[in-house]
């Protein structure tokens, strides 16, 4: 659409780091999450796409996210549920062919009653050391010592999940590890799944039988250990939409927290914290024109923000013209940074009123 916010996201770049991340654990297989929706990024276009690159595995949060990603992927796609199943919910998740990751005894209990005739897939989680999802290790004894509890349950894998993997050095990833080792030990027949993105370069150690990246498929740097390994994927260019020259002494935005010290010259852009921008960004971030950085100036509004464009020629900005939001000057890991948060908080956070392009894979 000419002249609006535009959003655009490199389906090639993304099955090449699909490429880079599966090899990086090969012998293990790479899964690809695409929870919230791949990330914000649209997951009825992004898991065909990872479908078509081979991946087979995919991991949502939630079951209405499986339901609505079941007819778009062929049978032999693998949807996991990582949350697992509310109650009551269990027939509706059997009857899609959808995969629970099964995180207490209750939620084993429930999918076990449904499948005693004929034993139903699961994952069985186990939590090694950050205490959010997960059988504890007392539960996990418990449920090897007691394999009755799974009798209508035909586990595919045992799975648990990295709380510092994004920080390699992080005693806590060894701390999880021993307590995974010692887990896993209770179910010595079953394959196994531990890294997330960061955890793919933690070696093989964490790698397990199946990775679960997400993040890295999308263009964020999940470790240091990753390099330069990864494409970008997203590019964001908002549009201006006023320019002005101001005095002196001018106050900027809402409050007014922002007083010019001098004549500048603004611009305000077609993007708020209804588009994802983060207000925490306001005196921090900043866009480009041209290669040059146009820092943020005064609060961001929930539609437009002001940037400061004095160190552009005059008439450079007009109505119309674009400016670089996440792109080669911007990745989204430094726009994060500059918010004071992360790349996922970023990307989840985009808004719906971008307009969307998706650049296919080359063939």
């Amino acid at each position: 659409m000419v002249g609006a916010a535009t959003l655009t996201i490199d389906l090639d770049a993304l099955c090449r780091n699909y490429r880079t991340l599966r090899d990086a654990a090969s012998p293990a297989a790479a899964a690809a999450v695409v929870k919230a929706d791949a990330y914000g990024l649209g997951a009825e276009r992004i898991a065909p796409a990872l479908y078509r690159e081979g991946c087979r595995d995919f991991f949502v949060a939630h079951l209405g996210e499986a339901l609505t990603l079941r007819p778009l992927l062929a049978a032999d796609a693998r949807l996991y549920v990582l949350n697992g199943l509310q109650p009551g919910t269990e027939m509706l998740c059997a009857d899609a062919g959808i995969i629970p990751v099964l995180n207490s005894l209750q939620q084993i209990a429930n999918w076990s009653s449904l499948g005693l005739a004929s034993p139903l897939p699961a994952a069985l989680q186990v939590d090694s050391g950050m205490s959010r999802l997960g059988l504890s290790p007392a539960e996990a004894r418990l449920l090897a010592a007691e394999p009755a509890r799974l009798a209508g349950v035909r586990p595919l894998f045992l799975m648990s999940h990295l709380a510092h993997a994004d920080q390699p050095a992080a005693q806590q990833n060894r701390d999880q590890l021993a307590s995974w080792d010692g887990l896993r030990a209770l179910f010595p027949d079953l394959r196994l799944s531990f890294a997330n993105s960061g955890g793919v370069f933690l070696g093989p150690d964490f790698h397990g039988d199946l990775v679960r990246p997400g993040i890295a498929l999308y263009g964020g740097v999940p470790s240091p250990l990753a390099g330069d390994t990864l494409s970008p994927v997203v590019r964001l260019d908002v549009p201006v939409i006023q320019t002005r020259t101001v005095p002196a002494g001018t106050l900027i935005g809402y409050g007014g927290d922002f007083v010019a010290p001098a004549e500048m010259r603004l611009a305000t852009i077609a993007g708020g914290y209804a588009d994802g921008l983060p207000r925490s960004v306001a005196g921090k971030g900043a866009v480009y024109h041209a290669g040059v950085r146009l820092p943020f100036v005064g609060r961001v509004s929930m539609d437009s923000v002001v940037v400061d464009a004095s160190a552009l020629p005059e008439g450079s900005l007009q109505l119309g013209s674009m400016v670089e939001l996440i792109g080669p000057h911007q990745t989204i890991d430094q726009l994060a940074d500059a918010a004071d948060t992360i790349a996922y908080e970023i990307l989840t956070s985009l808004g719906r009123r971008y307009h969307r392009v998706y650049l296919p894979v080359q063939q």
